[in-house]
């Protein structure tokens, strides 16, 4: 049995023959000035003005171990992440998903913020996805413009390297709203994927983090990520997004997946009985979810039983929408040998590799995407 206060670790005996790939590496700047000169005049003074996390972590959000050789933040030399991430443990291909502290998302500007995303823009495609072949990169947007984000997605959005567009989880309103579809029609128009990920809930101009309104604490913050998730989904589900845009590919990353097989019965349950109002839904909504939107691994949900997880992987068809994502180098990072329980090997050749892959529709070799 094991305790309330111990860990379980299980090694998922991924084996190094197979292809991997990692949908959440945090990449950053060492310093400010690597995102500001890349601003117009107008905003230079300004420099990085984002609101700030509201929910401490006690004990660090990032892995000191990571820290580079030289001093600064860990994911700030992106040559040390190739050696000590993508080397070390074989990865084919790793998806640069930014720096959580910058929420485009929460802020009162939308021009700054466009302004914002472009700066970094283009310092990923300068300072990041150069220095290594395999590194993917998350363009970014400013939800609150988004036909200027639609802009800076045909822009920048044919760089080979690219494969998706970056959306923080907070908004001031969901998703699935219309105001939202020219970045939809952008990315499916330039074949990328759309990502959520963790960034701005409850922060800035963006909504409160749950239904009840602001957590207490960071422990209450980080549990609840996945209400935010289901909101978001509900959201872009019931609006049409993908009957608007059937080939639109949507990646929910860092915000769990034990909570899908209840909301998607729920969701179909509901949507037998209440289908006058959302009559654009030919078919249930789980159909819609299976077969446009993907699940990052990483918070791994950890049942009292390995067998529950084994449940909740084919209650949630984890075959064709789950894909292993490492959050390196946050300090609830999993590694890909130790991080998944034990699975079948056709199961874990979909999770590592093959759900990615189409995810992002990438071909097998990296030096391909030239």
């Amino acid at each position: 049995m094991v305790e309330d206060n111990q860990v379980q670790t299980v090694n998922s005996g991924h084996s190094t023959e197979m292809m991997l790939l990692d949908a959440d590496i945090h990449q950053r700047w060492a310093d400010d000035e690597a995102i500001v000169q890349y601003l117009p005049e107008r905003y230079k003074d300004d420099g990085i003005v984002a609101p700030e996390l509201l929910y401490r972590n006690p004990g660090g959000f990032l892995k000191q171990d990571e820290v580079p050789e030289g001093g600064g933040k860990p994911g700030s030399d992106t040559q040390k992440i190739v050696e000590d991430h993508l080397d070390k443990h074989d990865i084919d291909y790793g998806m640069f998903t930014g720096n959580s502290w910058f929420n485009l998302g929460a802020l009162p500007n939308r021009d700054y913020a466009n302004e914002l995303a472009r700066a970094y823009n283009e310092w990923l495609i300068d300072e990041c996805l150069s220095v290594d072949e395999r590194f993917l990169g998350s363009m970014y947007v400013a939800p609150k413009a988004p036909k200027k984000g639609a802009e800076l997605i045909r822009e920048y959005g044919s760089h080979p390297q690219i494969r998706q567009v970056m959306l923080p989880g907070g908004a001031e309103v969901p998703y699935g709203r219309p105001q939202y579809w020219p970045l939809y029609e952008a990315a499916e128009e330039m074949n990328l994927a759309i990502a959520i990920h963790p960034f701005s809930e409850g922060h800035g101009t963006s909504n409160p983090p749950t239904g009840a309104g602001h957590p207490n604490s960071y422990i209450e913050w980080h549990t609840l990520l996945g209400t935010y998730y289901m909101g978001q989904l509900a959201s872009m589900v019931t609006e049409g997004v993908f009957v608007e845009y059937p080939d639109l590919r949507l990646a929910l990353i860092e915000g769990g997946y034990g909570w899908l097989p209840h909301f998607m019965w729920r969701l179909d349950k509901n949507w037998k009985g209440l289908r006058s109002q959302v009559p654009w839904l030919e078919k249930k909504p789980s159909h819609y979810i299976r077969k446009n939107v993907w699940f990052a691994s990483q918070p791994i949900e950890e049942p009292e039983e390995p067998e529950q997880h084994n449940q909740i992987l084919d209650m949630m068809h984890a075959d064709e929408i789950l894909i292993f994502a490492s959050d390196y180098p946050h300090w609830d990072g999993d590694d890909p040998m130790w991080g998944l329980p034990p699975m079948e090997d056709e199961m874990e050749r979909a999770v590592m590799y093959e759900n990615a892959m189409e995810l992002w529709d990438l071909p097998a070799d990296p030096t391909d995407l030239n």
